[in-house]
């Protein structure tokens, strides 16, 4: 059995409070912790303390409205998410991805903003110390190379967050606290292509919530593939959200793949080709084309990258037609 090791934990009451804890030499933000005590067991990370948001109350709940725009706390449980009726009605897709995460006792548990800042993963990485030490460590894993991709200088560990595609193509904001004060930015400026330096926070920062635009006339749409029907993480998945005229034509349109690379990937093509025009089953190959060329997977996850590729074309034709 793998258990923690020996840790401090810190559980201030307010935003405040939490960061000065955090502000503490070795010290670690924790949410709900379903990856993060995980990680810790198999010895991925290690951190001497830990700081709690469990308790800082300012950092939950939902706020606003879809015809005005949504606040989500960062705090906010993926279980509440899924059965908030202003998030199921106004934001559809993002309710999906909130129910397709793991199981209903860690959706209970986990959160939006730790959702948001899932730890990039790869198969050589996410091992126990014994595996890892067998084979050889990662660049991930204070490594000299990357077991994934041997001859290049950069980590590929992917993201695997379900949420994360739906809310860059919804085009939503955060907003982070730090010690230089509080910030806002497009989600999308929030990661890195580096499978180890994989977000854009700052030292010392704390992700407080998540700005969602008003939701209007969109439509929208979220599809995941894993290798159970439950409880794994997404190895593609493709986010689509569309905007059309009383004449049906396309106004807006954003299409995002996921856990694909170290990053959600956003179609920028995609909507050039859609806008002004009718969804019809030719444009959404046209786009489905797309999402293939731009899916670069490599053998780090479960599943063929070539298969996972070609699923990036299927999955992407599917959101596109569910949304429209």
């Amino acid at each position: 059995m793998l258990r923690l090791p020996e840790l401090n934990i810190l559980t201030p009451g307010t935003l405040d409070e939490a960061l000065a804890c955090l502000a503490r030499e070795g010290a670690t933000l924790v949410a709900g912790g379903t990856d993060l005590y995980p990680n810790l067991k198999r010895r991925q990370v290690d951190f001497g303390t830990l700081v709690s948001l469990s308790r800082v109350a300012s950092l939950r709940g939902i706020s606003g409205d879809p015809g005005g725009g949504t606040v989500i706390g960062a705090m906010t449980t993926l279980t509440e998410i899924v059965e908030h009726p202003q998030i199921v009605s106004g934001y559809p897709a993002l309710a999906r991805a909130a129910y397709l995460v793991s199981t209903p006792q860690l959706r209970n548990n986990g959160t939006i903003g730790g959702n948001v800042c899932l730890d990039t993963r790869c198969t050589y990485y996410n091992q126990s110390p014994l595996w890892r030490q067998a084979l050889g460590y990662c660049l991930k894993a204070c490594g000299s190379i990357c077991q994934a991709a041997p001859k290049s200088p950069r980590c590929f560990a992917v993201s695997s967050a379900d949420t994360v595609p739906v809310l860059v193509a919804l085009e939503a904001r955060l907003r982070l606290t730090g010690p230089e004060g509080d910030r806002e930015l497009p989600i999308l400026e929030f990661y890195r292509r580096d499978g180890i330096d994989y977000l854009a926070r700052r030292p010392g920062e704390i992700l407080t919530a998540i700005v969602l635009p008003p939701a209007g006339a969109l439509t929208m749409a979220y599809l995941k593939m894993r290798r159970r029907n439950s409880i794994d993480f997404p190895v593609a998945c493709v986010a689509a959200v569309l905007e059309r005229d009383p004449g049906r034509k396309v106004t807006r349109a954003r299409v995002v793949l996921g856990a694909l690379e170290s990053t959600p990937i956003l179609l920028e093509q995609a909507e050039a080709l859609l806008l002004g025009n009718e969804l019809s089953e030719e444009l959404i190959a046209q786009v489905a084309e797309l999402a293939f060329k731009a899916a670069r997977p490599i053998d780090n996850t479960d599943m063929t990258p070539a298969y996972r590729k070609q699923m990036a074309r299927v999955l992407t034709a599917r959101a596109l037609r569910q949304a429209g």
